[in-house]
Formats: C-alpha cells, sequence, structure tokens
C-alpha cells in the first residue's frame, strides 16, 4: 500500500486529554506535526508530578509538538475535577479535534479475580479512566459543536469487546470508552457537522511498557524473546498519526459511532510507524493469538505482519 498525502491541519485547534506521555503524548505531536494548535492537559508538570510517579511532563508533550510543526500549549488540568476542567476550557476560543484519552490507572491495574482485589484501588480507576472522559465531554462538547468540522475521539484498548482485557474493572473503564464513541454519534446526529468515534491502539510501545519489558525503543526487540507477541508491538505515533489522517479527512463521518483501531487506519491511509513498518496486530490477533487461546499453535513469521 502506497501512502497517501501527508494530513493537513493548518489553522485547526486540537485538545488532548492525558497528554503527557504514552498515546497522548504521540497523537498530541503527530497533530502538531500536521500544522495543528495542540492544548496539551494532564497533572504532571515540570513544578507538580501526579500520583503516577512519572517523570514526563506536559511541557515536554508541548515543546515536542513544536519541534514537530505546530503549536503546543500546555495546561495543568486534573480531568476528574469539573471546576479544572472549567479552566481549561476557558483557555480554549475554538476546538476542532477532541482527543478524549485521560487514563492514568497504570498503577491501579490488578490481575485475577475482581474480587480479590483493593476496593479503592479498582474506584480509583474507575474515576481516572471513566469519569475524566465524562467531565471532558461534558465540559468541551459545547466548544466543540461550535467547529465547522469537529472530531471527537474517545481513546481506549481494543476494537471490540471480544477480548478479556485484564481484570474486570480495567475491562469495564475500556469498555465503557469505547461505547462513549458510539454513543456520541446518536447523540451528534443533529450536528453534522461534528463525527464523534472511538480509536485504539494495537500492542504499545509506551514509556511504561518499554519499561515493563526492561527494554527501550533502540532494542525492544530483545523483548520478544520473553514475549512473542511484542514481535507485532507498534510506537504510540501509529495511532497518532492515524487520528492525524482521520482528522483531516473531509469525509470521516463514514466513520461515526465506530472504533477505529491502528491497523484499520494504517489500511484506510497507508501511513507507517516511526520505523517505516505497518505492523498490523488486528491480522496477527485473528490468525495467531485467536487460535492460540483456542489451543492450537500457528506457525507464523511476525515479519509478514508488518
Amino acid at each position: 500500500m502506497s501512502p497517501r498525502s501527508e494530513p493537513d491541519l493548518s489553522g485547526k485547534v486540537a485538545v488532548v486529554t492525558g497528554g503527557t506521555r504514552g498515546a497522548g503524548r504521540a497523537i498530541a505531536v503527530e497533530l502538531g506535526a500536521a500544522g495543528a494548535t495542540v492544548f496539551v492537559g494532564g497533572r504532571t508538570t515540570r513544578e507538580q508530578q501526579s500520583e503516577v510517579g512519572r517523570a514526563e511532563t506536559i511541557e515536554e508533550t508541548a515543546e515536542l509538538v513544536d519541534a514537530a510543526g505546530g503549536k503546543g500549549v500546555a495546561v495543568r488540568c486534573d480531568f476528574t475535577d469539573p471546576s479544572d476542567v472549567d479552566a481549561f476550557a476557558a483557555r480554549i476560543d475554538r476546538l476542532d479535534v477532541l482527543v478524549d484519552n485521560a487514563w492514568g490507572g497504570e498503577s491501579l491495574v490488578e490481575w485475577g479475580r475482581f474480587w480479590e482485589h483493593d476496593l479503592d484501588r479498582q474506584l480509583h480507576m474507575w474515576r481516572n479512566g471513566v469519569e475524566t472522559h465524562l467531565v471532558t465531554l461534558h465540559r468541551l462538547m459545547p466548544i466543540l459543536i461550535r467547529s465547522d468540522d469537529g472530531l471527537v475521539v474517545e481513546v481506549t484498548d481494543g476494537e471490540d469487546g471480544e477480548a478479556y482485557f485484564v481484570n474486570l474493572t480495567y475491562d469495564a473503564v475500556k469498555n465503557s470508552v469505547r461505547r462513549f464513541g458510539e454513543v456520541l454519534a446518536k447523540d451528534l446526529e443533529d450536528f453534522p457537522n461534528v463525527t464523534a468515534v472511538a480509536a485504539t491502539p494495537g500492542f504499545l510501545r509506551s514509556e511504561q511498557m518499554l519499561e515493563t519489558f526492561g527494554v527501550t525503543e533502540e532494542n525492544w526487540r530483545d523483548a520478544v524473546e520473553k514475549v512473542p507477541d511484542y514481535a507485532l508491538s507498534e510506537t504510540p505515533h501509529y495511532l497518532g498519526r492515524g487520528l492525524a489522517h482521520l482528522a483531516a479527512d473531509p469525509d470521516r463521518r463514514r466513520f461515526a459511532g465506530q472504533c477505529l483501531s491502528s491497523w484499520r487506519l494504517k489500511r484506510e491511509y497507508g501511513f507507517t510507524d516511526l520505523d517505516g513498518s505497518q505492523p498490523d496486530w488486528g491480522r496477527w490477533w485473528d490468525d495467531v493469538v485467536k487460535p492460540r487461546i483456542a489451543g492450537t499453535v500457528v506457525d507464523a513469521n511476525p515479519e509478514d505482519y508488518r
């Protein structure tokens, strides 16, 4: 597949919540690379760290947006707090692209049976992963619907509800956010100027995932021996590039209410990941992972899926 022309978002204004790191950071950078002004919302600044306890900051993300060719604006915001989001909204005169990506649940995840987990941690994960999205939508959608060509994206994990994710709370959070994209499309039926979707990456090489596997972006393949499916991993920029193409697509309303994966966006728009490859986690899942879950081992070359 040959790539299409690069997306042009010159003059567009975007908001990315949860823009401190991971998918949020990369999405902000790729929107900036397409020419957008990007308001980067998150809790960790150079002066104040969030409970997640990581070093990445919203100021760094804004600087990366600038370096990519856009204009980055860092705004400290706790998206569980309506008053914080009100102050965030007051900074924005117009809004064309809203990427609702807040998460902050990495340190709260526990594996296994829900009733054996710490309840406070699970409720906190729900608050960070679901309430943030609801507050953001409630406060920012009135601005977005004034756009002549608006897009709202609910960033989740997983293309559909088929797979079981980690534990009950995590699964419920990500399925709820996916559903938000579908329901928003219903709410926007009388607003043909705005399109709502959900979106998901594949197997991410985020900062935290790389650290979890004890590798860096430079030597990430060293983790494949321990986690074979990581051979189909992708950088967060892969989804970011897909969403930049989507935001620049004048016919994107055909996707309203759908959950768009990085690999489906790749098939549609022909872009590549940072290394020039085109990992297709969805095809790998169907051809290799699902049969393995069912008890059949498939001998497949990961490079045929990149």
